[in-house]
């Protein structure tokens, strides 16, 4: 039923009682206790003998969600598919009880009201008294909504000021499963059989230099597991390495919340943290140790962040990540070797480092093997360079570019598209004498205003759209120019090229120190295998897979 047409009604007497209309409910309650859940029911019991008791309604079962707070609409899942119903023209009249049932967000409360009368369907808040098809409920509206979202606000300075008050009477607040103590009552008391596992896990790192997988296996060889017996995670070892509170310390705001409504927090600079010796959380290990864990683990940390951004990683090491273990599916490492004769780099398999050859009979892999396989390959492949080109180009243009044009233009269209619909529906009011002329020419003029700068701002973008085809149009021919000078491989094989066309390496099962038998996956075209013997290289066969075998050649 159209909205001006039910005003015009209401405006001759009627009440929204007498008009024929589908009605729907909409019900939900904050948390999943008995008393909550009790109230639901009771809530569904009412507006539907409420509904079906009015002869010129039709009832439409109700809308529930269970359990979920008001302070976002994300996660509510019948109230988004009342909402999406409501677009498809399922019913014409929403009852629930109050704004906060809706939302406790102003903007929320305000946005999907506006939506649903967008698409002719009014919402009847009992508590507050608004029915949004009278006239003047979008000003009521915005009143009790506004009162709403302030008792979010209220909740959360209260919620503050209790953690305060809790920390200053020396109650410990936060994880109540921290490892290596018991917490009850907000206090904390030393589980011994846990902190055993602490105080081993700071030695091995502060004294015994170890990295944190080594650890999590040490660990794991020397019995000891997760509460779900498992072998340590490393994040969980990482997160035991810097928590002050194993050395007696209290502390607090390593976070804040920035706003209240979506909960979205932010990590604050270690500077801005609130830590200091709390007599009500006994040490599990020294000041001093814990103290040299971290000024270890932060000397590591800033190491690898030097050394180890993406960009500069996959240059230097086109490899990593990218050869497999055919006998456990783990990725091999990269490993500097030092002798007499210089460095020689080569690739091990995970299992082997941590575990050692009993564990693993893959072998490691060097790097100048790789690269002799990878140029063979490839002066196969360069006998069609332009299959090449395309597959690089193809791997450049899956990134997607950091500005969406054509979802803003998207975006910009349907924004014209609706403000159009209003003009519409503004002329109807002025024609049906709901507005005045005056107010119809003072809201007219804004809508055309926004129409302008829209129509402005679309222009822009659909020049900067078509610019930076343009762009994208000379970098790739720069890129394929570049390319066609590479596939010469006069200057042994380019990293940047491994990386861009190789998928992935499988080190087959039963290869050994001397036969070894490479599966060689790329991103463009079919599997290569690799077999050689490194006492003897003529004998040797680089091919694509599932041929016929030929007789042995030397690797080039």
């Amino acid at each position: 039923m159209n909205v001006l047409r039910i005003r015009n009604e209401m405006r001759n007497g009627k009440t929204i009682f007498d008009l024929p209309l589908r009605v729907t409910f909409y019900a939900r309650v904050s948390t999943d206790k008995d008393e909550q859940i009790n109230s639901l029911e009771n809530q569904v019991q009412y507006y539907t003998e409420l509904i079906q008791s009015k002869p010129s309604w039709t009832f439409v079962p109700g809308y529930i969600d269970e359990g979920i707070s008001g302070t976002s609409t994300k996660k509510r899942d019948s109230f988004l598919r009342m909402i999406k119903d409501a677009k498809a023209g399922r019913f014409d009249f929403i009852i629930t009880k109050e704004i906060s049932r809706f939302s406790r967000s102003t903007l929320d409360s305000i946005k999907y009201t506006q939506e649903l009368l967008e698409h002719d369907v009014g919402v009847l808040f009992q508590n507050d008294n608004i029915n949004t098809l009278d006239s003047d409920s979008e000003f009521r509206l915005v009143v009790m909504a506004g009162v709403a979202q302030d008792e979010v606000r209220k909740l959360s300075e209260r919620l503050k000021f209790g953690f305060r008050q809790a920390i200053k009477n020396g109650h410990v607040l936060g994880n109540d499963k921290l490892w290596g103590y018991n917490k009850k009552d907000c206090v904390l008391t030393i589980n011994e059989e846990e902190a055993q596992v602490v105080r081993r896990i700071f030695d091995l790192y502060a004294n015994q230099q170890m990295g944190i997988r080594r650890i999590s296996q040490t660990l794991l060889d020397e019995g000891f597991t997760s509460r779900k017996g498992n072998a340590f995670n490393v994040l969980t070892i990482r997160h035991i390495l810097c928590n002050p509170k194993y050395k007696g310390w209290y502390c607090a705001n390593k976070s804040q919340t920035v706003d209240y409504r979506n909960k979205r927090k932010i990590f604050l600079d270690e500077d801005e943290w609130v830590m200091y010796p709390d007599p009500s959380i006994p040490a599990i290990v020294p000041e001093e140790l814990w103290n040299r864990a971290n000024a270890l683990y932060k000397r590591r940390s800033e190491q690898m962040r030097q050394h180890q951004s993406a960009a500069e990683f996959h240059n230097r090491y086109p490899y990593s990540g990218k050869i497999i273990c055919g006998e456990h599916g783990t990725s091999f490492h990269r490993q500097v070797l030092k002798s007499a004769g210089g460095n020689k780099e080569v690739w091990q398999c995970r299992v082997y480092r941590d575990k050692g050859r009993a564990a693993c009979s893959a072998p490691q892999l060097r790097t100048a093997e790789l690269d002799q396989i990878m140029a063979h390959i490839f002066n196969q492949l360069a006998q069609n360079k332009q299959a090449i080109m395309e597959a690089v180009v193809t791997v450049l243009q899956s990134v997607p570019d950091e500005h969406d044009y054509a979802q803003d233009i998207r975006r910009m269209e349907g924004e014209l598209s609706s403000i159009k619909a209003k003009k519409d529906r503004l002329l109807e009011m002025n024609i049906e004498g709901i507005i005045t002329t005056a107010e119809f020419k003072q809201r007219n003029d804004g809508f055309n205003q926004q129409v302008k700068a829209l129509e402005e701002r679309l222009s822009a973008t659909q020049a900067g759209a078509s610019k930076r085809g343009r762009q994208t149009t000379a970098q790739l021919e720069k890129i394929r120019a570049a390319l066609e000078r590479e596939l010469t491989f006069q200057n042994g094989v380019n990293s940047a090229l491994v990386t861009t066309i190789l998928d992935h390496i499988v080190v087959q099962k039963g290869s050994t120190k001397e036969h070894i038998h490479l599966d060689i996956h790329l991103k463009s075209g079919g599997p290569w295998e690799a077999a050689f013997n490194r006492a003897n290289p003529s004998l040797c066969f680089i091919r694509p897979k599932n041929t016929t075998p030929k007789a042995p050649t030397r690797k080039t």
